[in-house]
Order: C-alpha cells, then structure tokens, then sequence
C-alpha cells in the first residue's frame, strides 16, 4: 500500500438503481470491478481502491445534492488517451447523459487539457481527463 493514496470513497445517492446503472457500466469502462454488494449498496475496485454507492435513507432525502455546496464538487478520473476520452464522450452521449461545457469541449478546463465533464443522476460532476 502506498502512503496518502485513497483507500475508498463513499457516495450516498437518492436511488442506488439508477446509480448502479449508470456508474457500474461508466467504472467497468476504465477498468474497475464489480467489488461489494448488499441490499443497500454496492462497490467497483481497481487495484486497490474502491467506489461505494449507498442508498440514501428516506429521512435524509430532503435536501438534494450541489456540487457548488460545501462538500464534494466532482470525481475525476483519468482516462488512457484523447482517443479513449472521445470514445468515451460517444458512449455518453448515446447512453443520453448530460454532457456540461459542451461549447468548449474537450478543453472546457485550460487549453491543453482535454477532458469530458458530464453529470451523473444525483447531478454529482464526473470528469475523464487525459493524460
């Protein structure tokens, strides 16, 4: 194990189907596995860090999730090319998901940096950059 790497993250999502569907296909894609999974949550791992989706409990839903809150703004990943992010970035878009910046795509950040910036179904940003 490497010192400061990150051991796991842990996201609670207002409905964890929806979720599954939409990360587990998206982690899969960069090489992550299907890790955990019970009743109310499931986990993708690549080496050794992992992803955990949970189901929110009802009495918590009442405030929706934005990233411009305190707290989380996105997940970035990176992806293995330019040519992965653009093979990503039709994958997205066939799936129907909202792309963002998509008037400066793929260098929505600074001018070299090519990347996809799109929303999950909590509206949590997820970024695939190249390196």
């Amino acid at each position: 194990m490497s010192n400061g790497l990150l051991h796991h993250i842990e996201i609670y999502v207002s409905d964890l189907k929806r979720s599954i569907d939409f990360w587990g296909w998206y982690l899969e894609e960069l090489g992550y596995e299907p890790f955990q999974k019970w009743e109310s949550g499931q986990s993708w791992k690549i080496e050794d860090t992992y992803i955990v989706f949970v189901q929110t409990e009802e009495r918590f839903l009442d405030v929706p999730y934005h990233r411009c809150r305190v707290g989380l703004n996105h997940l970035a990943f990176y992806a293995d090319s330019r040519q992965h992010v653009d093979e990503m970035t039709k994958k997205l878009k066939d799936k129907g998901i909202t792309i963002l910046y998509t008037e400066q795509h793929p260098f929505a950040g600074v001018d070299d940096h090519y990347a996809i910036y799109f929303e999950d179904p909590d509206r949590i940003k997820v970024e695939l950059v190249a390196p």
